[in-house]
């Protein structure tokens, strides 16, 4: 089903996709490598189960955790050897107001669009973002055990692209 709908997106006009298929977007940034991080709670997510951090950090000021535990204290600029911590430079939670739980495909599209919600973005910030940001990018490439979006990276932003192309409109 999901390589039917990519293969659907892709041959469609944009206009069409772009006001029909927003689901393999919404798929995607609904993943636990995305979710994680853009919560809605003061706190960020661990695993697919997408329970509460072990170590029990707070998001702090600018989401990069409590003075005395920030989130670089273990997140480097990459997963470490073993898998077992993550890492990618800039780790950070999302701010509240990217949170994206019990979002439905219509609210989460408009929350992207949202320049008071998403970091003053434009659309084409936002597909640029998610093409070339390194902590977007550390989604399809976490080590350990994770599992990656639904989606390759590139299928992904050329979803995105087409989204865009057609005005970026929401379900």
């Amino acid at each position: 089903m999901k390589n039917f709908l990519l293969m659907l997106a892709l041959s469609l006009p944009a206009m069409t996709f772009a006001q029909t298929l927003f689901t393999p977007i919404g798929e995607v940034l609904r993943h636990p490598r995305c979710m994680n991080c853009h919560t809605v709670t003061d706190f960020p997510r661990q695993t697919d189960s997408r329970r509460r951090h072990t170590q029990l950090v707070v998001r702090g000021e600018g989401g990069r955790g409590a003075p005395t535990l920030h989130c670089s204290a273990c997140h480097q600029d990459k997963n470490v050897a073993d898998g077992k911590v993550p890492g990618a430079p800039n780790w950070h939670l999302a701010p509240l107001s990217m949170g994206w739980e019990g979002l439905n495909d219509r609210d989460l599209c408009l929350a992207l669009k949202d320049t008071n919600k998403n970091g003053n973005r434009s659309v084409p910030d936002l597909v640029h973002h998610m093409e070339f940001d390194a902590l977007v990018l550390w989604g399809w490439t976490p080590g350990g055990n994770r599992t990656t979006p639904p989606y390759e990276h590139a299928e992904f932003v050329t979803l995105l692209k087409r989204w865009a192309d057609g005005g970026a409109p929401c379900p």
